[in-house]
């Protein structure tokens, strides 16, 4: 009997025992859940600050990236308008050279318009030649722009004209429709180069 009481009085403690136990796993168990959820939010927290950093970054990097190529262009931009201007000084340059060339050889082209009544009056081949070289001359510069300027009986233009005589209209003579004084003669021719002129037409006017 003492036998059986033994093994019932074990029995008893072991369940006592295991009874008492089995409170203590399920804490663990939950303390374990819950510092499993903890480390998984420090974790989620720590990539959203980690996301929010590399698109800050990203943000930086793109900002500077577009001032960057402004800049670029900017300075492409800078650089084109340079070139445009030093073409255009240049361009004017070798105008203004070109223009003040055919100014010196305006008076050239008045000496052959002097000589040309003896020269083709004389016959001469030297005479000729002199006269071939002078059309050469005027040729060659009228391609460049050169336009000679000696009309009669228009109306005087003092941009276009120098008069250096004028004489009064006659009785019973009429000037053009608006009173206007009329060249009557050109004394010497004038000239424009490309459109603008050069040297005024020096005329007699009347009226």
């Amino acid at each position: 009997m003492s036998g059986d009481g033994d093994k019932f009085g074990a029995a008893s403690g072991q369940a006592g025992t295991a009874s008492s136990r089995k409170p203590t796993d399920e804490a663990t168990f939950v303390a374990r859940e819950d510092d499993a959820a903890a480390a998984g939010d420090e974790e989620v927290a720590e990539a959203e600050v980690v996301e929010h950093e590399v698109e800050a970054e990203l943000d930086t990097v793109k900002r500077e990236r577009d001032e960057y190529l402004d800049m670029v262009r900017r300075v492409q931009a800078d650089f084109e308008n340079y070139k445009k201007r030093m073409v255009r000084q240049q361009t004017d340059l070798l105008e203004r050279a070109a223009e003040q060339l055919v100014v010196r050889l305006l008076p050239v082209l008045d000496a052959f318009d002097l000589a040309r009544a003896h020269l083709e009056a004389e016959g001469s081949p030297e005479g000729k030649a002199l006269l071939q070289a002078a059309g050469l001359l005027s040729d060659t510069l009228a391609k460049e722009g050169l336009e000679r300027m000696e009309d009669d009986g228009v109306v005087f233009d003092p941009t276009t004209h120098d008069a250096v005589e004028h004489q009064p209209a006659e009785a019973g003579e009429e000037s053009d429709s608006a009173g206007q004084p009329l060249v009557t003669e050109v004394l010497r021719p004038g000239y424009r180069y490309k459109g603008r002129v050069v040297r005024p037409a020096m005329v007699k006017v009347r009226g």
